[in-house]
């Protein structure tokens, strides 16, 4: 059932890879892939004004460094303008909480809670599948932030099946951890060690273990390009906790299951508690494969 009122913000929650395996190459350079993703309780904000008759589009605070043609929010609703009958506008301002370059989804999600808004705020009542595979010519990552739940994902990103109720993952807690260093995904795919065989996995397997099921298969490569990645692991590891990359890094996780102190991260770091949660916040205002919560 679609919400009747529309939000003033809209939230772009952050994600995890809670496993991330490589299974091969494609002719056409692509890797297949085996995630598992789900929605953390921490994201940016974005608030839309429309503004009707007119296809200007503005968005604030511009991110540094990253033009309107590079920039996914200004790309998804160009996307969207382009299904127009009629001109539609927007003003759109982003609070900017997750940090850029982490593998938490920051801007695949700004993405796609753009997608959801605009959709609702144009009238143009694209159903879910329609706006998926929009959102996968902007990024990978980008259909599963669409999809409504937390979700098993396979192919180029393109394969997502969310979480059967008996494969519903407990609620847990996490310290999600950015260094101050980024590195270039691309540069990761690329790397000539880049481990590109690993078994496949199932989501039986992955239920019978959940949080500690298979390992990132980009991490290795990811630390040695940068060491901060290995340095955050260990820093984690000294206070009693299991840390892994997410995505492509930089950043990293662990479950947390008891109390701990984490005051004295470096300065330069990001530290962040979080909750997983089952379902997108905007979850139901997409119309078709709806997920009841």
């Amino acid at each position: 059932m679609m919400h009747d009122q529309t939000p003033i913000r809209w939230p772009a929650p952050a994600k995890l890879n809670l496993f991330l395996h490589v299974n091969g190459r494609r002719p056409d350079g692509y890797h297949e892939l085996q995630t598992l993703f789900i929605f953390l309780n921490h994201g940016d904000w974005l608030e839309f004004e429309p503004i009707p008759g007119s296809d200007q589009l503005t968005l604030s605070p511009a991110i540094p460094g990253v033009p309107d043609e590079q920039n996914l929010i200004i790309r998804a609703a160009r996307l969207l303008q382009s299904r127009l009958a009629s001109p539609q506008g927007a003003h759109i301002r982003l609070e900017k909480v997750l940090p850029m370059g982490g593998g938490i989804g920051g801007g695949s999600s700004d993405a796609a809670s753009t997608l959801l808004a605009l959709n609702r705020l144009w009238k143009l009542q694209l159903p879910r599948s329609q706006l998926q595979a929009i959102g996968l010519t902007l990024g990978a990552d980008v259909p599963f932030f669409l999809c409504g739940g937390n979700a098993w994902v396979e192919g180029i990103g393109d394969i997502i099946a969310p979480l059967e109720l008996e494969h519903a993952l407990p609620g847990a807690r996490f310290a999600v951890v950015k260094p101050a260093a980024g590195l270039e995904t691309k540069a990761i795919f690329s790397h000539p060690l880049l481990k590109r065989d690993c078994a496949s996995a199932t989501i039986q397997g992955f239920a019978a273990a959940h949080y500690q099921f298979g390992s990132n298969a980009l991490q290795p490569v990811a630390q040695t390009l940068c060491p901060e990645i290995g340095q955050a692991i260990d820093w984690l590891a000294s206070k009693g906790l299991q840390g892994r990359m997410t995505g492509s890094g930089s950043a990293v996780f662990a479950p947390i299951a008891q109390s701990v102190d984490l005051q004295d991260a470096p300065q330069t770091w990001q530290v962040k508690m979080c909750n997983n949660l089952r379902l997108h916040p905007l979850t139901e205002w997409a119309s078709d494969g709806e997920i009841k919560g």
